[in-house]
């Protein structure tokens, strides 16, 4: 077993990865814990609300080849492109860029390995996290979270 796969192995243990909450900070679209709740389905609102994970594979967009725009499932805002895209293996689309302006990042030390947590800009939705084992020309892995984002094709 490779890192990569180690850390995705670790990261879809849902005890280690439950009970935070989404990015703390100014975002220009907030919403009450009753709204996020009532506009996302129960799986959406662990990952992108209590930093869960969703479970490797389980994603169409881990899948998705055609040309176009992902976007952010609680408000919209463009996050990566497919021109970015790539197959990493672990089970989760995976990206070796995002958009200008589209995610934030901050430290996270849930499992036993400081990793980097990436989130919505706008909304502060959790997306997952990027690693430094990507390809070229950043060598990135964002690794994000299906149930996150939406796709709109070209």
């Amino acid at each position: 077993m490779n890192r990569r796969h180690f850390l995705a192995a670790g990261a879809a243990l849902p005890f280690l990865a439950r009970g935070a909450a989404a990015a703390s900070g100014n975002f220009e679209i907030t919403r009450t814990k009753s709204e996020w709740k009532a506009m996302l389905s129960a799986a959406e609102y662990r990952v992108m609300r209590e930093e869960g994970t969703e479970r490797a594979f389980s994603s169409p967009l881990d899948k998705e080849n055609r040309t176009g725009t992902f976007l952010c499932k609680g408000c919209d805002l463009p996050l990566y492109s497919s021109k970015t895209k790539f197959d990493s293996g672990t089970g989760w689309p995976s990206f070796w860029q995002a958009l200008p302006n589209a995610i934030g990042t901050k430290r996270d030390r849930k499992l036993f390995v400081v990793r980097t947590e990436c989130h919505c800009r706008r909304c502060g939705s959790h997306l997952g996290h990027i690693f430094d084992d990507g390809p070229q020309p950043t060598g990135k892995r964002h690794c994000i979270n299906g149930v996150s984002m939406t796709f709109r094709p070209a």
